[in-house]
């Protein structure tokens, strides 16, 4: 007979419930899937340590031949640290519960049970990837948002820098002048390049995250219409490339038509605005996602994982046990003023 008691076997212990989840396939989210839009630290503190370095290029001077060279001062450094936030969700199993897992076949008691656990660490971890695509939209515009909207880190201001003003990309206007649009793309690609002083080098992308009203207006519009008239690409766009949620490449920037939640309500909402768009770069090494351990004897000073898992059980009246899952991530950005963002109109 299967008791509370189960829970004391070691397939149920932090390390043997935790090590399994990293294998476990994510349902697809774009900004977590995107390669080269951030790097992972798995930091062995509670703190993250980011140094600054005044390190920006400059200008040599012409000095006569023969005279000794310019003097180039050591690099400016300022360390700060941050520390890791916690994220956390739990599901209970009830003694109730227990009592109905039957074993069918050659399946043991204890298998049905780890069968359940894994059930419902997969119902969790949906949770925990929608927070990530989450922070990761936030990160583009350069802060640290909150489940609840509330900005946790504002980059901008932590780093001194300011964000630079939002773009009218006038895409509304029924008779736009010749090669309006695409001066407003070259805005953007030299704003963030110049910005980013030299971090990325020539690998840098740049990506734009469209809400639907300005994608729409964008792939209809008659610049981006004439660029791919007169080959192959003009039927993709009109096709998959131009349609709902997907993407294609004008101005030397690659747009996407994001698609976030379907449910406006607080907490469980992911998305931009109809009208905005948010331009970011990638391959640049500008954002990270740092990941501190957890807080438990079984994981200290050991480096961070994204997510981890264990039971905790009724100690008093062995009446239940909830299967608990932690992360403790900390987004960063350290260029925010290479992150541009524009208004349809």
């Amino acid at each position: 007979m299967l008791t509370m008691d189960v829970f004391k076997d070691d397939a149920f212990s932090a390390i043997e419930m935790s090590a399994p989840l990293d294998k476990v396939s994510y349902h697809p989210q774009y900004l977590s899937n995107l390669p080269g839009l951030y790097e992972v630290d798995n930091v062995r503190t509670t703190d993250v340590f980011i140094e600054e370095r005044g390190n920006t290029p400059a200008l040599i001077l012409t000095s006569p031949r023969g005279t000794p060279p310019n003097q180039k001062g050591g690099d400016r450094r300022k360390v700060r640290s941050f520390a890791t936030d916690r994220i956390a969700l739990s599901s209970r199993i009830t003694a109730d519960q227990l009592q109905n897992i039957r074993a069918y076949g050659s399946t043991t008691e204890l298998q049905s049970l780890q069968v359940e656990i894994a059930r419902r660490q997969m119902t969790m971890m949906k949770d925990f990837e929608l927070t990530r695509e989450h922070y990761l939209l936030g990160l583009v515009q350069g802060q640290f948002i909150d489940a609840d909207g509330s900005v946790i880190r504002d980059w901008a201001t932590e780093w001194g820098q300011s964000l630079p003003a939002e773009i009218d990309f006038d895409l509304d206007n029924a008779s736009p002048a010749q090669g309006a649009l695409r001066k407003k793309c070259n805005t953007v690609r030299r704003g963030v390049l110049q910005a980013l002083e030299g971090m990325g080098g020539a690998n840098v992308q740049i990506h734009a995250l469209c809400g639907d009203a300005f994608y729409d207006d964008l792939v209809t519009h008659k610049e981006v219409y004439q660029t791919f008239l007169n080959w192959q690409a003009a039927q993709d766009l009109r096709n998959s490339h131009g349609g709902a949620f997907s993407a294609f490449t004008f101005g030397e920037i690659t747009w996407h038509n994001y698609r976030g939640t379907d449910s406006a309500e607080t907490g469980k909402s992911v998305g931009i605005a109809p009208d905005k768009c948010h331009f970011f770069p990638v391959n640049a090494g500008i954002f990270r996602m740092a990941y501190s351990p957890a807080e438990t004897f079984d994981f200290v000073n050991t480096p961070g994982q994204e997510m981890y898992s264990w039971m905790v059980t009724d100690q008093k009246r062995n009446a239940w046990a909830d299967v608990e899952m932690y992360s403790y991530p900390l987004p960063v950005c350290v260029m925010p003023k290479a992150l541009f963002s524009a208004r349809r109109t």
